[in-house]
Protein backbone atom coordinates (compact mmCIF):
# COMPACT_ATOMS: atom_id res chain seq x y z
CA UNK A 1 0.00 0.00 0.00
CA UNK A 2 1.93 2.95 -1.30
CA UNK A 3 1.06 6.42 -0.08
CA UNK A 4 1.45 10.12 -1.82
CA UNK A 5 1.74 12.97 1.03
CA UNK A 6 0.45 16.19 -0.48
CA UNK A 7 2.54 19.13 1.03
CA UNK A 8 1.69 22.96 0.23
CA UNK A 9 3.59 25.33 1.61
CA UNK A 10 3.48 29.18 1.45
CA UNK A 11 5.68 30.99 3.58
CA UNK A 12 6.38 28.41 6.22
CA UNK A 13 9.92 28.36 6.02
CA UNK A 14 9.97 28.33 10.18
CA UNK A 15 7.65 25.04 10.33
CA UNK A 16 8.17 23.45 7.51
CA UNK A 17 10.72 21.09 7.94
CA UNK A 18 9.30 19.87 11.08
CA UNK A 19 6.00 18.90 9.07
CA UNK A 20 8.48 16.79 6.49
CA UNK A 21 10.24 15.32 9.21
CA UNK A 22 6.97 14.13 10.98
CA UNK A 23 6.20 12.28 7.08
CA UNK A 24 9.38 11.34 7.41
CA UNK A 25 8.98 9.28 10.53
CA UNK A 26 5.92 7.83 9.23
CA UNK A 27 6.17 3.89 10.36
CA UNK A 28 4.52 2.41 7.46
CA UNK A 29 3.08 3.30 3.89
CA UNK A 30 4.66 6.29 2.57
CA UNK A 31 6.18 6.16 -0.91
CA UNK A 32 6.80 9.67 -1.81
CA UNK A 33 6.10 13.67 -0.61
CA UNK A 34 5.37 16.28 -3.05
CA UNK A 35 5.93 19.62 -1.91
CA UNK A 36 4.39 21.99 -3.49
CA UNK A 37 5.69 25.55 -2.87
CA UNK A 38 2.62 28.16 -3.68
CA UNK A 39 4.90 31.44 -4.40
CA UNK A 40 6.39 32.02 -1.34
CA UNK A 41 8.78 35.08 -0.44
CA UNK A 42 10.29 33.99 2.50
CA UNK A 43 12.99 30.74 2.72
CA UNK A 44 10.42 28.34 1.91
CA UNK A 45 12.41 27.02 -1.15
CA UNK A 46 14.93 26.80 0.48
CA UNK A 47 14.05 24.41 3.25
CA UNK A 48 11.90 22.06 0.69
CA UNK A 49 15.39 21.67 -1.37
CA UNK A 50 17.25 20.80 2.07
CA UNK A 51 15.84 17.51 1.81
CA UNK A 52 17.06 16.90 -1.35
CA UNK A 53 15.93 13.29 -3.13
CA UNK A 54 13.50 12.79 -0.03
CA UNK A 55 11.17 15.35 -1.43
CA UNK A 56 9.53 16.08 -4.50
CA UNK A 57 9.47 19.36 -4.81
CA UNK A 58 6.98 21.72 -7.27
CA UNK A 59 6.84 25.82 -7.70
CA UNK A 60 4.13 27.79 -9.05
CA UNK A 61 3.10 31.35 -8.40
CA UNK A 62 0.80 32.38 -5.50
CA UNK A 63 -2.68 30.31 -6.69
CA UNK A 64 -3.69 29.25 -3.03
CA UNK A 65 -3.68 25.86 -0.99
CA UNK A 66 -6.84 24.37 -3.35
CA UNK A 67 -4.48 24.82 -6.77
CA UNK A 68 -1.19 23.97 -4.93
CA UNK A 69 -3.30 20.36 -3.63
CA UNK A 70 -4.41 20.04 -7.01
CA UNK A 71 -1.06 20.51 -8.36
CA UNK A 72 0.70 17.70 -6.01
CA UNK A 73 -2.17 15.36 -7.72
CA UNK A 74 -0.93 16.16 -10.90
CA UNK A 75 2.07 14.55 -9.61
CA UNK A 76 0.89 12.03 -7.46
CA UNK A 77 1.43 7.97 -8.25
CA UNK A 78 0.21 6.41 -4.79
CA UNK A 79 -2.29 3.72 -4.57
CA UNK A 80 -3.27 6.18 -1.69
CA UNK A 81 -3.17 9.87 -1.18
CA UNK A 82 -2.11 12.10 1.75
CA UNK A 83 -2.62 15.61 2.73
CA UNK A 84 -0.46 18.06 5.48
CA UNK A 85 -0.24 21.54 5.70
CA UNK A 86 3.34 22.73 6.08
CA UNK A 87 2.78 24.31 9.39
CA UNK A 88 1.30 21.42 11.22
CA UNK A 89 2.71 17.67 11.99
CA UNK A 90 1.42 13.96 12.08
CA UNK A 91 1.97 11.15 15.12
CA UNK A 92 4.51 8.78 13.90
CA UNK A 93 1.57 5.89 13.37
CA UNK A 94 -1.03 8.03 11.20
CA UNK A 95 -0.24 6.54 8.14
CA UNK A 96 0.07 2.98 9.56
CA UNK A 97 -3.11 3.21 11.73
CA UNK A 98 -5.08 4.30 9.00
CA UNK A 99 -3.51 1.73 6.70
CA UNK A 100 -4.64 -0.98 9.10
CA UNK A 101 -8.43 0.46 8.66
CA UNK A 102 -8.70 -0.08 5.21
CA UNK A 103 -6.85 -4.10 5.52
CA UNK A 104 -9.94 -3.99 8.21
CA UNK A 105 -12.80 -2.48 5.63
CA UNK A 106 -11.65 -2.99 2.29
CA UNK A 107 -15.02 -0.81 0.97
CA UNK A 108 -13.84 2.54 2.56
CA UNK A 109 -12.87 5.26 0.57
CA UNK A 110 -11.53 7.35 3.21
CA UNK A 111 -10.03 7.16 6.86
CA UNK A 112 -9.90 10.38 9.36
CA UNK A 113 -8.37 9.98 12.82
CA UNK A 114 -8.13 12.54 15.37
CA UNK A 115 -6.51 16.08 15.56
CA UNK A 116 -5.52 17.89 18.80
CA UNK A 117 -4.34 21.63 18.36
CA UNK A 118 -0.95 23.02 20.01
CA UNK A 119 0.05 27.15 20.10
CA UNK A 120 3.03 27.76 18.41
CA UNK A 121 6.02 28.12 20.71
CA UNK A 122 7.23 31.10 18.52
CA UNK A 123 4.38 32.83 20.04
CA UNK A 124 4.67 36.10 22.58
CA UNK A 125 2.66 35.97 26.09
CA UNK A 126 0.34 38.10 24.31
CA UNK A 127 -0.09 36.04 21.05
CA UNK A 128 -0.93 33.18 23.13
CA UNK A 129 -3.53 34.97 25.36
CA UNK A 130 -5.37 36.22 22.14
CA UNK A 131 -5.78 32.40 19.96
CA UNK A 132 -7.91 30.27 21.55
CA UNK A 133 -7.03 26.88 22.05
CA UNK A 134 -9.53 23.76 22.37
CA UNK A 135 -8.43 21.54 24.95
CA UNK A 136 -9.71 17.90 23.95
CA UNK A 137 -8.64 16.25 20.64
CA UNK A 138 -11.45 16.65 17.89
CA UNK A 139 -12.45 14.18 15.34
CA UNK A 140 -10.69 15.23 12.76
CA UNK A 141 -12.74 16.60 9.55
CA UNK A 142 -9.16 18.00 8.27
CA UNK A 143 -7.56 17.57 4.97
CA UNK A 144 -4.24 16.75 7.04
CA UNK A 145 -5.93 13.56 9.20
CA UNK A 146 -6.97 12.30 6.01
CA UNK A 147 -6.15 9.11 3.99
CA UNK A 148 -8.04 8.37 1.21
CA UNK A 149 -7.69 6.00 -1.81
CA UNK A 150 -6.34 7.90 -4.93
CA UNK A 151 -9.31 6.60 -6.97
CA UNK A 152 -11.46 7.71 -4.66
CA UNK A 153 -10.46 11.07 -4.59
CA UNK A 154 -10.24 10.99 -8.66
CA UNK A 155 -13.85 10.67 -8.16
CA UNK A 156 -14.56 13.34 -6.15
CA UNK A 157 -12.33 15.47 -8.22
CA UNK A 158 -10.14 18.48 -7.51
CA UNK A 159 -10.26 21.21 -5.00
CA UNK A 160 -11.86 24.30 -5.65
CA UNK A 161 -9.32 27.29 -6.55
CA UNK A 162 -11.95 30.27 -6.20
CA UNK A 163 -11.91 30.43 -2.70
CA UNK A 164 -9.62 31.19 0.08
CA UNK A 165 -11.12 29.12 3.19
CA UNK A 166 -13.31 26.45 2.96
CA UNK A 167 -11.77 24.73 0.05
CA UNK A 168 -12.17 21.08 1.79
CA UNK A 169 -15.20 21.25 3.49
CA UNK A 170 -16.43 21.83 -0.22
CA UNK A 171 -14.74 18.94 -1.28
CA UNK A 172 -15.77 16.31 1.70
CA UNK A 173 -19.32 17.72 0.87
CA UNK A 174 -19.03 17.06 -2.79
CA UNK A 175 -17.68 13.38 -1.35
CA UNK A 176 -20.47 12.70 0.75
CA UNK A 177 -23.10 13.90 -2.17
CA UNK A 178 -21.50 10.52 -3.83
CA UNK A 179 -21.92 8.40 -1.14
CA UNK A 180 -18.41 7.94 -0.44
CA UNK A 181 -17.44 5.85 2.87
CA UNK A 182 -15.26 7.10 5.59
CA UNK A 183 -14.33 5.80 9.14
CA UNK A 184 -13.37 7.84 11.74
CA UNK A 185 -10.18 6.29 14.25
CA UNK A 186 -10.43 7.39 17.43
CA UNK A 187 -7.03 7.81 17.75
CA UNK A 188 -4.85 11.16 17.29
CA UNK A 189 -3.14 11.28 14.01
CA UNK A 190 -2.52 15.05 13.43
CA UNK A 191 -1.24 17.99 15.89
CA UNK A 192 -2.66 21.45 14.36
CA UNK A 193 -0.14 24.00 15.26
CA UNK A 194 -1.89 27.72 16.11
CA UNK A 195 -0.16 30.74 15.22
CA UNK A 196 -0.30 34.08 13.90
CA UNK A 197 0.39 33.81 10.34
CA UNK A 198 -1.96 30.70 10.14
CA UNK A 199 -4.59 30.80 7.27
CA UNK A 200 -7.55 31.32 9.56
CA UNK A 201 -5.68 34.34 11.10
CA UNK A 202 -4.39 35.92 7.43
CA UNK A 203 -7.98 35.56 6.07
CA UNK A 204 -10.37 36.98 8.45
CA UNK A 205 -11.98 39.23 5.33
CA UNK A 206 -12.63 35.47 2.79
CA UNK A 207 -14.77 33.46 6.00
CA UNK A 208 -17.75 34.87 3.45
CA UNK A 209 -16.01 31.69 1.45
CA UNK A 210 -17.83 29.43 3.91
CA UNK A 211 -21.15 30.94 2.61
CA UNK A 212 -20.40 30.36 -0.81
CA UNK A 213 -19.46 26.83 0.10
CA UNK A 214 -22.55 25.98 2.14
CA UNK A 215 -24.75 27.76 -0.77
CA UNK A 216 -23.46 25.45 -3.35
CA UNK A 217 -23.87 22.22 -1.23
CA UNK A 218 -27.18 22.98 -0.99
CA UNK A 219 -27.61 23.66 -4.19
CA UNK A 220 -26.49 20.63 -5.53
CA UNK A 221 -28.69 19.04 -3.15
CA UNK A 222 -31.77 20.62 -3.80
CA UNK A 223 -30.83 19.54 -7.60
CA UNK A 224 -30.70 16.01 -7.08
CA UNK A 225 -33.58 15.77 -5.27
CA UNK A 226 -35.35 17.35 -8.01
CA UNK A 227 -38.02 15.51 -10.00
CA UNK A 228 -36.26 13.51 -13.13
Amino acid sequence: MNISVIIPVYNAEKYLAEAVDSVLAQVAGVGEIILVDDGSSDDSLRVARSFGARVIVCTQENCGAGAARNRGLEQASGEFLAFLDADDVWLPAKTALQLDAFRLDPALDMVFGHVDQFLSPDLSDEQRQSIRVQEDRVPGMHVGAMLIRAAAMRKVGAFRTDIDLGEFIDWHARAADLGMRSAMLPDVVMRRRLHMASLGTRKRDSRQDYVRVLKAALDRRRKSSEPG
